[in-house]
């Protein structure tokens, strides 16, 4: 196992700041459900995120970021999203190791830390008709909104060019 030293939400605020991709950033609670971070959707505005860290036979690893109400359909996704079998999901090892968060906490931000590029990041069309996209800063004890085209930006900036497809029921 590779050693990872995993950046921290300053490191990635300030990777957006050096791409001129403006956010907000507001600091909560840990969350480690949707329905915990239901409580918070009167103060922080946009599509809120849910994310599916899952891999395929082929040790193939991909990040699902939907809209946090939606439902994938695990059992089919993979013909969607080019997997070479069914996915399950990640171990939490992997998930520390390729985007240095823990269970409760994945994130789109993960590709941040994800610099061997192991992982391929799926954004649902539905939750990219929001012009705001939420997600966690590293850790769910905070909330960051940046611009979905912006997000995009910040992807393709990572080397991760996203695949932007209908991954929900």
């Amino acid at each position: 196992m590779t050693e990872t030293n995993p950046k921290t939400a300053e490191d990635l605020f300030r990777f957006l700041d050096s791409l001129d991709i403006p956010h907000s950033t507001k600091t909560h609670p840990p969350v480690f459900t949707v329905a915990e971070s239901e409580s918070l959707r009167d103060e922080i505005p946009g599509g809120h995120t849910k994310n599916l860290f899952v891999k395929d036979k082929k040790d193939q690893y991909f990040v699902l970021t939907v809209e946090e109400r939606a439902t994938v359909d695990l059992k089919t996704v993979h013909k969607v999203i080019g997997a070479s079998s069914r996915v399950s999901f990640g171990r939490p090892e992997m998930l520390l190791e390729y985007l240095g968060v823990v269970p409760g906490s994945v994130t789109v931000f993960g590709a941040f830390n994800d610099t061997g590029r192991n992982v391929t990041f799926v954004l649902d069309e539905d939750l990219m008709k929001h012009d705001i996209i939420n997600g966690h800063p590293l850790s769910n004890d905070a909330t960051t909104s940046i611009a979905s085209s912006d997000l995009i930006r910040f992807l393709e900036a990572t080397g991760h060019p996203p695949l932007v497809l209908k991954v929900t029921d």
